[in-house]
């Protein structure tokens, strides 16, 4: 091992750690000798080459922009796997753009705007990478309809209790531009399979 004492080995260890941030933000490059300089300026007290309120303002525009060009992608993305997936065989598209499959049809009542509900789901992006999963938890989730995202509002208003489908949510109807949280990027189409168990 190249590092035998404690703090080496520490500050090793912090590299690693504020690399892979680095990486998972987003920044898939970085020029590494500016960033040592900074590191270095920092630990020795020196005047840093770019002020601490130029340097927000100049990681705040290129954070807006990494956003922007991943929304891009995704939304072009997105509108392809739509536009084939409506054509699939049991596929029903809505005038909203939602888009669902009936894998069991239910007998039972069909929610109201206002009804709370009891659901097992999972969601996935079109790559496939699950960001939630009521059967991964093990418990059914409860939840008014007119709570969640909007293509969930709508699918759930024409889908009887006891029934299972699998939609696919265009972005306007599901987060938008924003995304949420680090799972879901902004401008993605989602896929879900839900089950509903009944109306609470």
């Amino acid at each position: 091992m190249k590092y035998t004492e404690e703090l080496d080995q520490v500050s090793y260890c912090l590299g690693l750690g504020a690399a892979s941030n680095l990486i998972s933000s987003g920044v898939s490059a970085l020029n590494v000798e500016a960033f040592t300089e900074a590191l270095c300026a920092a630990y020795a007290g020196k005047t840093p080459e770019i002020s601490p309120e130029k340097a927000n303002a100049l990681l705040q525009q290129f954070f807006a922009k990494q956003q922007k060009e991943k929304g891009k992608t995704a939304g072009e993305k997105g509108k392809r796997f739509l536009l084939e997936n409506k054509t699939r065989e049991g596929v029903t598209e809505l005038s909203s753009g939602l888009q669902y499959k009936v894998i069991t049809a239910g007998a039972g009542a069909v929610p109201r705007h206002r009804d709370k509900v009891r659901c097992h789901y999972e969601g996935r992006l079109v790559n496939g990478e699950v960001f939630d999963s009521s059967y991964r938890r093990g418990t059914p989730a409860e939840f008014p309809v007119n709570g969640v995202i909007q293509g969930w509002v709508e699918a759930l208003q024409i889908m009887p209790a006891g029934s299972k489908w699998q939609l696919f949510i265009p972005p306007e109807l599901a987060y938008g531009s924003r995304g949420a949280g680090n799972s879901i990027g902004p401008n993605e189409t989602l896929i879900f399979d839900i089950e509903l168990l009944d109306i609470v």
